[in-house]
């Protein structure tokens, strides 16, 4: 994909709603060759999707290895509202907590008390994080309205002809 079109479909509106949203599904390859997918919080820059995990987290030496990534933005709605992206991870080895990893975890509800007591027991844990770096190489939007899955674009396509026949 061009970079242009990657940025059209990445600032749609329902595409910008779904990079607002606190949690992707982060999919690699895992050192052992088989594939792994795990939710993780997430913050969208405008040009980039940032990710922090620990310093010491097993998909770092996946990453490294082969910083290949793929992520699904989704609602729990039908019918469901996906945002699939594809690009590769750089890793950036940070001292203390990435503003990034205070900022994406601001939505969960959390009294201004809870919040506090949250932060302090996140800043005592992590005297480091690793932040994800991805920019996207590849997104589609599905909404199963206007967009749809190829395959099933392919079904439709292959009915519409059978019933001109």
């Amino acid at each position: 994909m061009l970079p242009n079109e990657i940025t059209e479909v990445l600032n749609r509106p329902l595409s910008q709603e779904l990079l607002a949203r606190d949690l992707t599904r982060l999919a690699y390859v895992a050192r052992d060759g088989t594939p792994r997918s795990v939710p993780i919080a997430f913050t969208f820059t405008g040009s980039e999707i940032v990710m922090c995990t620990t310093k010491n987290a097993p998909k770092l030496a996946a990453l490294r290895a082969n910083p290949a990534v793929a992520l699904t933005i989704d609602t729990e709605v039908h019918p469901p509202k996906i945002l699939l992206v594809r690009g590769r991870a750089e890793l950036d080895v940070v001292d203390g907590i990435p503003e990034e990893y205070l900022l994406m975890n601001g939505s969960y509800e959390m009294t201004a008390e809870q919040r506090v007591e949250w932060e302090a027991e996140v800043r005592s844990l992590y005297d480091g994080m690793v932040r994800i770096v991805v920019t996207p190489t590849w997104a589609k939007l599905i909404d199963f309205e206007t967009t749809l899955p190829s395959a099933v674009e392919e079904l439709v396509r292959q009915r519409a002809e059978r019933q001109a026949a």
